[in-house]
């Protein structure tokens, strides 16, 4: 594989570009009901070592769990445009969502219990939610984790290998911050090495951005792979063969319908957007799923 450098410039575009939502701007409002962090259960992992895929009428039929999907957690610069403010939240207004997560109750699970839930209807802890981070930013590290570990939460993580390590004006998380994380109980996905459109995948892109990322992310982490994260959220049916023989278990898109055939292929997340306060971020979860 050709080692391809991202320039500042394209890291920033793939920023901008890295996920699709429709977001609206909102007010400010901040959750006033302090956290009992007491209450707040970790997120507990469930044994699917034996569970076989339901039917997918059967998964499709189960009510969904709100996924969030995040990327930069800094205050806006200058120079961020109107696009990428939708991909960046600022670090203030990250932590008045997470307040309002744990202040309404809700509860964070991995993706051993989604799995087991949609094919079994096996229990979850009340109002479950999923958080979810892309692009293996260093903010997710420095700001992300201290706010996680405040409420008792875990995340999953769905790394770009191509930015492991990289510094410039986007910094990104190193091998050892990523086993890290792992370490502490949240969970590493694969996002391809270089955020390349999953549907324009032929030839050796399935080695590219599937074989060698998957493999490096197990070496660092010493744990297997088992979920899938589309850039900018673009799936086709076509690929999604190529993922089961990969032994992927679920895949990640964004707000778009679940396939009716591939329910676990095509889970639906959506962006909390920039431009979002911790109250307009309650309603679109209440709303969307």
């Amino acid at each position: 594989m050709k080692n391809k450098v991202l320039s500042l410039a394209a890291a920033a575009l793939l920023l901008a570009a890295g996920c699709q939502s429709k977001s609206q701007p909102g007010s400010s409002v901040a959750a006033d009901k302090t956290a009992d962090t007491a209450s707040i259960a970790p997120a507990q992992t469930a044994d699917v070592s034996k569970i076989k895929p339901a039917k997918p009428a059967d998964i499709l039929a189960r009510k969904q769990v709100p996924i969030l999907c995040y990327h930069q957690v800094r205050n806006w610069r200058s120079t961020d445009g109107k696009v990428g403010k939708d991909y960046i939240v600022e670090v203030q207004n990250f932590r008045d969502q997470f307040k309002m997560l744990a202040d309404s109750g809700y509860h964070t699970i991995l993706p051993d219990q989604l799995y087991a839930y949609l094919n079994t209807g096996a229990p979850l802890p009340s109002k479950p939610i999923m958080l979810t981070f892309d692009d293996t930013d260093m903010d997710q590290f420095t700001e992300v984790r201290p706010t996680l570990q405040k409420y008792g939460y875990k995340a999953v993580y769905f790394i770009m290998t191509v930015s492991i390590g990289r510094k410039g004006r986007i910094e990104y998380m190193t091998k050892e911050q990523i086993k890290q994380l792992s370490d502490e109980g949240n969970v590493i996905g694969s996002h391809t090495y270089d955020h390349k459109n999953f549907k324009k995948y032929q030839g050796k892109d399935w080695e590219e951005q599937l074989d060698k990322p998957t493999k490096k992310l197990e070496e660092i982490t010493g744990k297997k792979i088992t979920e899938f994260a589309y850039p900018f959220g673009l799936w086709n049916s076509e690929g999604i063969p190529e993922l089961k023989k990969r032994g992927f278990r679920m895949a990640f898109q964004l707000a778009t319908k679940r396939d009716e055939k591939e329910p676990l292929y095509t889970v639906r997340r959506i962006i909390a957007s920039g431009y979002w306060s911790p109250k307009t971020l309650s309603n679109s979860i209440k709303n969307s799923f």
